[in-house]
């Protein structure tokens, strides 16, 4: 079969024929896999709060360690993807990054711990990785969706990640060793999977449809700069506000759901990890749903009509969760739980369904600052949940306010650029790799 070096205008789920499909197929799983390292300690947070002797506040300053340091990261691996190409920077975030979650276990304080979900939080970076392989492998009629189904399959590593871990505890515990050692054993398990992951990125993927970065730059040898001045561009700051509120809220959810679930609905370590999961879950389809519906407008209205479906998820992801947070019984809880749930990962894979289109030479750029805002506001969400004197009723309310205000900045945004017609298609021209400016 002759080899297609063009992006995909198709995506062809069970197939692995061609190298776009193969780096789909992998670059999701690279994503889960960091996803499982980043929160595998989220549902372990009860034992390893009873085993350090953590206080609320210093839970607290755990969760907001875990993704500010992604922020910053983010921001490195865009521009690292820009210039290296997706492959190397994958390879050498995964095996640079399960060093910590390999070692995490040797914590024995709050401080060491602190550190370690610190340094652990630098893979969250992956998720640009992922967007960014993506984008370069189909075709713009098609972006969205692959983005959103990439993106969606690999934070489905957080609900997996609520439901295994602790089965893995209790598996540790059941071999006879004491909750003390269990936690950190476990943590071993998702820096193995990380090694796989580096493994397969290595043999089996390509930078683009066209090769890798190093041999088309040997070939056309062209300059490849990094256009800053993109960043003035006011949709540039309204995707990264709306990031926010669906991947930020997504995080946090993530971090405080089992603790909640204990603490509020009095379940068991298991059983709150179990509902905790069914949130992430639902990245299964949900984020893929998002990305689906936006090519739909986007080929109907446009970058406009992109927008006002980001401005609807992110409305009703708001209302969601209000419910959540006044859920009088543990059951509505866990429907207005869902609900939200569903609307926040359509935002999710709404973003992404627009981020591609806003300037094609910087596309690593643009992900990397989008995604770098998801995890400002689940630090700054963080903050809200740390403090003593704010209920996690309330924090939830809180942020649901912010997210319905931000619901209505999407909806008055101009998405269509500047002297262009709103249904124009937007399909860069060549590969970044090739891009000069």
């Amino acid at each position: 079969m002759k080899a297609n070096n063009k992006p995909l205008d198709k995506i062809r789920l069970f197939s692995l024929d061609t190298i776009q499909m193969r780096t789909f197929h992998i670059t999701w799983f690279m994503f889960f896999v960091c996803f499982f390292g980043w929160f595998g300690l989220a549902p372990l947070m009860p034992a390893i709060r009873t085993d350090l002797g953590l206080t609320k506040a210093q839970v607290g300053n755990t969760i907001i360690a875990s993704v500010s340091s992604t922020i910053i990261a983010r921001l490195i691996i865009g521009k690292l993807c820009d210039t290296y190409g997706p492959r190397k920077t994958a390879i050498y975030l995964l095996l640079i990054g399960s060093i910590p979650v390999a070692l995490v276990g040797l914590a024995t304080n709050y401080i060491t711990f602190l550190v370690f979900r610190l340094a652990i939080g630098v893979i969250g970076a992956s998720f640009v990785i992922t967007q960014y392989h993506t984008s370069m492998m189909f075709a713009a009629r098609v972006k969205g969706t692959a983005n959103a189904v990439t993106g969606g399959w690999g934070n489905l590593g957080g609900g997996v990640t609520n439901m295994v871990m602790p089965i893995i505890f209790a598996a540790v515990v059941g071999f006879g060793y004491a909750p003390h050692y269990a936690w950190r054993y476990a943590m071993l398990v998702p820096a193995a999977l990380m090694w796989f992951a580096a493994w397969l990125y290595a043999k089996y993927t390509k930078d683009t449809p066209n090769g890798n970065f190093d041999e088309i730059r040997r070939t056309n040898n062209p300059k490849t700069k990094t256009n800053w001045s993109i960043l003035a561009d006011w949709r540039i700051a309204a995707l990264t506000m709306a990031y926010a509120m669906c991947f930020g809220m997504e995080i946090t959810f993530d971090n405080v759901a089992s603790l909640h679930f204990v603490d509020t609905f009095h379940l068991s370590q298991h059983s709150a990890g179990f509902w905790a999961g069914c949130f992430g879950m639902m990245n299964l389809f949900a984020r893929a749903l998002g990305g689906f519906l936006s090519d739909k407008a986007g080929n109907r209205w446009g970058l406009s009509g992109k927008g006002s479906l980001l401005a609807a998820a992110l409305l009703l992801e708001g209302i969601g969760l209000l419910a959540f947070a006044h859920a009088p019984a543990f059951g509505i809880a866990i429907a207005c739980m869902l609900t939200f749930a569903l609307f926040l990962k359509m935002a999710n894979g709404a973003v992404y369904g627009i981020v591609p289109f806003v300037n094609e030479k910087n596309v690593g750029l643009i992900s990397g600052v989008v995604g770098a805002g998801g995890n400002l506001g689940g630090m700054l969400f963080g903050f809200l949940f740390r403090s003593e004197s704010i209920t996690y009723t309330q924090a939830f309310t809180y942020i649901a306010i912010t997210v319905l205000i931000v619901a209505g900045v999407m909806a008055i945004t101009r998405w269509r650029p500047a002297g262009k017609h709103a249904t124009a298609p937007v399909e860069p021209a060549k590969d970044p790799a090739l891009a000069t400016t």
